[in-house]
């Protein structure tokens, strides 16, 4: 059974989606990746979404450029949420694909994080299924730490080096 599934348009936005695939490593959660079309296979991605929460999954992160149809399509078939991953492969860099995420209409939502943010995606499918996981949430607490701890660590090497002998190291 796997938590999330991630679905991408192509094998070529495997590149970007690598990397939420490393953030759900990250926090110990399962998932499947999965290539399809909004397009080119309009069918069985309707069946992916239709057939996610029987088989337990409880989280799309679904990664697409250009008119980026793929998660909104997915969130019309599934009562699931669904975080969008807008890919910036495009000739409009990605904007094209942050546009068609983020204008979906009422009744089908689409979370959406920034063009090539499919890491931030993994992190909000954590924080999604840690409503639901006291270890998980756990997990997460001890990360948002470090991240603060890495803040103050970079301030008071700032606050020893100054400003210049921070930039020469």
């Amino acid at each position: 059974m796997a938590e999330v599934y991630v679905v991408m348009g192509s094998d070529s936005d495997l590149r970007v989606m690598s990397s939420c695939l490393k953030a759900l490593e990250k926090f110990q959660i399962t998932y499947e990746v999965f290539i399809s079309s909004a397009h080119r296979l309009p069918g069985e991605t309707a069946m992916l979404a239709r057939e996610a929460a029987g088989k337990g999954t409880k989280v799309i992160i679904a990664g697409a450029g250009a008119a980026a149809h793929l998660a909104g399509v997915i969130a019309a078939w599934t009562t699931l949420p669904v975080i969008a991953v807008p890919l910036g492969g495009s000739a409009l860099g990605g904007l094209d694909a942050l546009y068609a995420t983020v204008q979906m209409p009422r009744g089908i939502p689409v979370a959406t994080v920034a063009i090539d943010g499919a890491y931030n995606a993994g992190i909000l499918a954590a924080q999604i299924l840690a409503l639901g996981d006291v270890e998980l949430a756990g997990r997460l607490a001890r990360y948002k730490e470090e991240l603060a701890l890495q803040v103050k660590e970079k301030n008071q090497r700032l606050q020893e080096l100054g400003y210049r002998g921070y930039l020469e190291q």
